[in-house]
């Protein structure tokens, strides 16, 4: 009986602990800033923090431009893998040659373009695809490790 007190007194303080944390987040999304009666400091400011949300990174990978693809049908070209003439058009010609090319280098042959494709086609980046992409260092993971870490990483 005294287990099941407990039990029941924990799991209700987590409870309440979480719909606490839950009030203050949404009351920090919900929380404006109070607008100020002076004339033209006021816009500008506004105005600022507008266009920075307007410069927003779009995710996802962007379509090769026609030269980008020209260039990719003349190292297929030159490989021996692409017959055409480069059109600088993703076409059907050009799927298959990428397709047929990444057979013939033990690639995974889709026919779509990814970074090993490009690095055999001696067009792409040196270490793109050879290993997973590292999260950057902020400054406060570097506070947090402790300083045998820290002189370790130093030597």
């Amino acid at each position: 009986m005294r287990l099941r007190k407990v039990t029941c007194l924990a799991s209700t303080l987590l409870l309440a602990a979480g719909l606490g944390v839950f009030a203050s987040a949404a009351h920090a999304q919900g929380a404006t800033p109070k607008k100020t009666s002076s004339s033209k400091g006021g816009t500008a400011s506004h105005r600022k923090r507008a266009s920075k949300k307007s410069k927003r990174r779009e995710r996802g990978q962007k379509v090769p431009t026609p030269d980008r693809i020209s260039e990719i049908q003349q190292a297929l070209a030159k490989d021996g893998s692409f017959t055409g003439k480069p059109s600088g058009k993703w076409d059907v010609a050009t799927i298959e040659a990428t397709r047929k090319f990444q057979e013939a280098h033990g690639l995974n042959p889709t026919g779509k373009l990814d970074a090993k494709t490009l690095q055999q086609l001696g067009l792409g980046s040196q270490t793109a695809g050879v290993a997973p992409p590292m999260l950057p260092v902020s400054s406060s993971s570097l506070q947090k490790t402790p300083s045998s870490q820290t002189a370790r990483r130093q030597q």
